[in-house]
């Protein structure tokens, strides 16, 4: 017999009572429109997309992997989200599960939420260049002009540094942007960068003492908090270090963030060892450690309050420029790489 599940509209109080970031990450995007800007989906509508963050992965009838398949879904596939449910499997801390295209249900933790926002080109590109995020589901960055065939995908809500601008011998515009692990350049579709705006770059409650400003981390539970004196202030729900022999835990401890890089193509390992990763373009990283452990937004999966990490601290991007902005030190606007400096947010991970 299937499980039984319970499909419906949720308040927001239901959201935060049994989703936290996994759901609420969804709900929060403010921005309109939801698709790849080349697809030919809609533009700039109201309705909620998401992007399949595995391969083959399977469409149930109902929101639990007891029901019958519908069908098979590929990566990067993006569909419409047309309603939430809560998962009957209570052993998870993220029960939600997503109905796609109105056909039937998938698990939270492998849809990103996007957004497709198409932009105007700037083409006032400063000496320091601008910071980016990738406004729609997917783009297609090219390493060589001429050779369009070598490209590498860039995800939505990706950061990235704007170089220049450049036009190919067809006359079409690109954003040279940088490649900051290789200390390269590759090229961009302009409309698909979104410019960050300063305001976005601000620091966050800059008059609190920076004694007074504090985060716990807590593993068993999967939550970040944030402290404003006696005060809590924030509360977002985190993917840590999952705990198997083969890959490293989250450490526990007291730490600072002492080291801060709005954007970082994060690689480990290479293409013949096994638990590699190649994630160009995180977002909003807090480091806490010399061994590379931070805070971070996160693209390539939904399934906070899950321990699902290398050791690094997963968040939603929006949830990571949080933290970012309101930790200290302040990151210049033009710092594109960051830089080390005493003063960081203490940091508690128990």
């Amino acid at each position: 017999m299937a499980d039984s599940f319970d499909l419906r509209q949720f308040s927001r109080r239901e959201f935060l009572r049994f989703s936290g970031a996994a759901l609420i990450s969804v709900l929060a995007l403010n921005r309109t429109s939801f698709a790849y800007a080349d697809s030919g989906i809609q533009q700039n509508s109201t309705a909620l997309l998401g992007r399949i963050t595995k391969k083959r992965l399977d469409l149930f009838d109902i929101p639990s992997k007891k029901g019958k398949v519908i069908r098979e879904l590929a990566l990067d596939e993006v569909l419409s989200i047309t309603n939430t449910a809560i998962g009957s499997d209570d052993s998870t801390n993220n029960r939600i599960w997503y109905e796609l295209n109105g056909e039937g249900f998938i698990h939270s933790g492998v849809v990103q939420p996007v957004a497709n926002n198409p932009n105007d080109l700037v083409t006032d590109i400063p000496a320091s260049g601008l910071l980016a995020e990738v406004s729609v589901p997917f783009t297609d960055a090219v390493y060589d002009l001429q050779n369009p065939e070598e490209t590498i995908r860039l995800y939505f809500s990706t950061t990235h540094w704007i170089l220049g601008v450049t036009k190919d011998s067809a006359g079409k515009w690109w954003y040279e942007v940088l490649e900051d692990f290789y200390q390269k350049s590759y090229y961009v579709t302009p409309k698909h960068l979104r410019v960050i705006p300063l305001n976005e770059l601000t620091p966050l409650s800059p008059q609190v003492p920076a004694i007074e400003k504090r985060i716990e981390v807590r593993l068993a539970d999967q939550l970040v908090i944030a402290y404003e004196g006696d005060a809590q202030v924030q509360l977002f729900r985190c993917s840590a270090g999952v705990n198997k022999a083969d890959i490293s835990l989250t450490p526990v401890g007291n730490f600072t963030t002492d080291y801060k890089r709005p954007s970082r193509h994060m690689i480990d390992g290479n293409d013949h060892q096994m638990n590699t990763f190649n994630l160009p373009g995180v977002p909003w990283i807090s480091y806490l450690d010399v061994n590379g452990i931070s805070f971070h937004g996160t693209y390539w999966h939904n399934n906070y309050g899950v321990a699902m990490s290398h050791g690094c601290i997963n968040l939603p991007p929006d949830s990571a420029k949080w933290i970012y902005r309101w930790t200290n030190p302040i990151v210049g606007v033009g710092e594109q790489r960051g830089y080390k400096m005493m003063g960081g947010t203490r940091v508690t991970i128990k």
